[in-house]
């Protein structure tokens, strides 16, 4: 057998990651002739099918997925370096590059990226973009990582995402100052109307798990999976809610509302999640070691 064209086995990666002659054709500016001559080029060499063609779409054979296995290491790899290369410790300044899930408190974002606010010659970027888009930019090295408040489990060898716990916030329950009442849950709140963090989310499961125990209902006005929604709605409404503290503290220090009692066991947990890589740059392992809990 030849030795591996790694021109060939490029192509072959990338149109084994598109499923299409064409779309890939079009990425790498290159005519769908001549690409379909590069894969038929590489499977002789190799004496391998590596698709079957099924309607208008290439799908890869049982060989063709084991050779992408080792594409994706080699391409993956060789693009971690170039990104290194080019946003790692090279000069004076460091830049990174962080993805944030748009639900999330901005209290806590500007908490977490403190430490680079004092720090000389670090810039930074802060993008927000859904769950789906912010795993897509770690795995393209568009983001250096990416700030969640729900985790990514991966735990086998294979994983391409790790998880940090950068912190971990009480919940407590926070409405008007005219309000307040210094009664114990849930006592005194039979007649509150709540506005809540939808059910999807780690606080709202945990606040109706604790509210079983007591065999309370609380009477829901309003959900909202956005932090800042939840701000002026508890703001605005004259109901009350369940957050952690940190989400409306210029509220409380503004004296616009109050933090009634925390409560027990109930926390929001935050995340940093980086891809796995042979060379981590050195500003990444600043900022989360700041942020240890």
């Amino acid at each position: 057998m030849a030795k591996i064209n790694y021109h060939h086995l490029y192509y072959f990666w990338r149109v084994a990651l598109s499923g299409s002659i064409t779309k890939t054709a079009e990425q790498c500016h290159i005519s769908q002739s001549a690409l379909s001559q590069q894969i038929k080029q590489f499977e002789a060499n190799i004496s391998m099918r590596l698709f079957d063609r099924v309607g208008r779409q290439l799908v890869l054979t049982e060989m063709g997925n084991k050779v992408l296995t080792y594409a994706d290491e080699i391409f993956t790899t060789g693009e971690e370096l170039e990104s290194y290369i080019k946003k790692g410790d090279v000069g004076a300044e460091r830049h990174i590059s962080i993805g944030v899930l748009p639900t999330l408190s901005r209290n806590f974002t500007e908490s977490f990226i403190s430490p680079l606010l004092v720090e000389p010659n670090i810039t930074f970027t802060l993008a927000t973009r859904g769950m789906t888009n912010l795993l897509e930019g770690l795995v393209n090295h568009e983001f250096d990582l990416v700030l969640t408040n729900r985790s990514v489990n991966q735990r086998d060898e294979d994983a391409v995402w790790q998880n940090q716990l950068v912190s971990r916030q009480s919940v407590s329950i926070i409405g008007p100052p005219d309000k307040k009442t210094s009664q114990p849950f849930p006592d005194g709140y039979e007649n509150f109307n709540w506005v809540l963090p939808t059910q999807i989310t780690e606080i709202r499961s945990a606040f109706e798990a604790y509210c079983a125990t007591k065999d309370f209902k609380p009477k829901v006005l309003a959900e909202a999976d956005d932090m800042a929604m939840l701000r002026l709605l508890v703001r605005d409404t004259g109901a009350i809610t369940a957050l952690p503290s940190l989400v409306v503290k210029d509220e409380i220090a503004a004296g616009k509302l109050s933090e009634y009692q925390v409560l027990p066991n109930i926390y929001e947990h935050f995340y940093a999640i980086t891809a796995r890589r042979k060379f981590v740059p050195e500003i990444v392992n600043f900022i989360l070691s700041a942020n240890q809990i």
